[in-house]
């Protein structure tokens, strides 16, 4: 037992005294720390008059919500925490006003597929309809998440969030 324990603890201090830290073999550093980019404005125009679905007896009820969430004027923090069967982003926004609820990160495409090895969301809060107090800015701050599966990370090179004044990229 002792043998073992003293292997054990040996080989511990040999693999984090080699560099193991910055290696890409560490699941610690398969997404770098986030950083600021340049937002770029990239809308589909739809037509509101032209119906998407279309029959006489369509279910209501596998209708999609519309969702009237507006996206928030800034993304202060990004982090991608692996799990055992993907990732889970999570994503800090700072709103203009207190009061925002329903916050989610959404996807700019509607497949939520990468584009050029980068997969993109927003992240977009519904905001209340009376006028609410501005307050201290830890009082604005949300956290929004999402989890992907290995098979949606299999192309992604790095995850992007964007809010209305900046965006910040986390690369693998």
């Amino acid at each position: 037992m002792h043998k073992t324990l003293t292997v054990l603890l040996v080989s511990s201090l040999l693999l984090t005294a080699c560099g193991f830290r910055d290696s890409r073999v560490n699941p610690l550093n398969w997404f770098g720390r986030a950083e600021t980019v340049p937002v770029t404005e990239t809308r589909k125009e739809v037509n509101p008059l032209i119906p998407t679905n279309r029959g006489l007896f369509r279910n209501r009820r596998n209708r999609a919500k519309d969702y009237a969430g507006i996206p928030f004027e800034q993304v202060t923090d990004l982090t991608i925490e692996r799990t055992p069967g993907g990732a889970i982003i999570r994503a800090t926004g700072l709103a203009a006003r207190q009061g925002v609820y329903e916050v989610q990160l959404t996807p700019a495409n509607e497949d939520e597929e990468p584009v050029d090895g980068v997969l993109t969301y927003r992240i977009e809060g519904v905001r209340p309809d009376k006028r609410t107090a501005v307050g201290a800015v830890p009082t604005r701050e949300v956290i929004a998440g999402r989890r992907l599966t290995n098979q949606q990370l299999r192309d992604v090179r790095s995850i992007r969030v964007e809010g209305q004044l900046n965006a910040l990229v986390a690369r693998r």
